[in-house]
């Protein structure tokens, strides 16, 4: 493999998914496979004596084990040694893999980077996959935050355990998956097994990459509604933005609002300017970048969405509506 250095930024794959969901299953599919590639291994686990480790395939790759806390708290200080520490091994892994403990929160992971200089600029946030246990999903989520946020950030949702649920029962859980997460790509799986092009080296993250597989992704106003805590909205307007209105909104929303808005997304056209711009935030921690110009011929339209609790759709369209300049 190249020097990592004129390869560009590592991509990482957070594995999420609530506990016995899967996930070792599939970390072990994955380092199993004759893919030619080498991955560092990153294992949480909540207490003090882990054996999340012992469960993983004497693979070829090297495997560090954090436990005696969760990811999303009081070890994610690991987490950014950990991987400066890889960082220095310049050209030795075509990837780094992130297992987290069944009771996590993955946003605290991919805030991570966001928020850390050195790893943002070592690494790249290729996808968060969470895995889903298709025959006790609807279980998990009355009585588990957990399960809902995994479902919420995910990008690739693995729906895994098909052969213990009927069609009817597997289409019921997509149906309430997709109330959660309307944008995630659903894999239906049994024993975790789906091939590794389908979790790997997918640049889900990227929202760039994602418009370009799904051009309507952030398309029109979801008006699904559901049960479920956690909601999905998204709105669009005509006009360009005035950029110093939206980044004050936006700001204060994230401010006042930050805990519940798991994931934000958006394509944004500003009043006087040829590019599309990326918006993405993770709770409070916000990232956005130019990703090319407008097409001609299409209309330069303002798109962004929502995941989170309690959230308030006239007042979030307000809010969004505002930032375009006057007509």
């Amino acid at each position: 493999m190249a020097d990592a250095a004129t390869t560009g930024p590592v991509p990482v794959t957070v594995l999420t998914g609530y506990l016995g969901a899967g996930k070792t299953t599939l970390l072990n599919r994955i380092l199993s496979e004759n893919h030619g590639r080498k991955f560092a291994v990153v294992i949480n686990e909540f207490g003090e004596l882990g054996v999340d480790n012992d469960l993983v395939v004497d693979a070829d790759e090297e495997v560090f084990e954090m436990n005696n806390g969760c990811i999303c708290c009081t070890v994610r200080g690991d987490l950014i040694r950990i991987i400066g520490g890889l960082m220095k091994r310049k050209g030795k892994f075509d990837g780094i893999i992130v297992e987290t403990t069944g009771l996590a929160d993955p946003a605290p992971v991919a805030q991570t980077f966001f928020a850390d200089e050195d790893v943002k600029r070592a690494t790249r946030l290729d996808a968060i996959v969470t895995v889903v246990d298709a025959k006790h999903l609807f279980a998990r989520l009355d009585d588990s935050k957990e399960a809902q946020e995994q479902i919420a950030f995910a990008d690739i949702i693995v729906l895994n355990k098909m052969d213990l649920v009927t069609a009817e029962e597997a289409d019921a859980v997509e149906r309430r998956i997709r109330g959660i997460n309307p944008y995630a790509e659903i894999r239906r799986a049994t024993k975790s097994d789906v091939p590794i092009e389908a979790v790997i080296g997918r640049d889900a993250f990227n929202l760039e990459r994602i418009l370009e597989r799904d051009p309507e992704f952030l398309s029109g106003e979801d008006d699904h509604t559901h049960d479920d805590a956690v909601m999905s909205m998204s709105f669009e307007v005509s006009r360009p933005l005035d950029p110093e209105k939206f980044n004050a909104w936006i700001s204060e929303l994230l401010q006042k609002k930050g805990q519940d808005l798991l994931r934000t997304k958006g394509i944004l056209a500003y009043a006087n300017d040829d590019r599309r711009f990326a918006f993405q935030a993770v709770h409070m921690i916000a990232d956005g970048d130019y990703i090319g110009n407008w097409k001609d011929g299409d209309p330069r339209r303002s798109k962004i969405v929502f995941i989170g609790r309690d959230l308030n759709r006239p007042q979030l369209r307000r809010g969004f509506e505002a930032c375009q300049v006057p007509a």
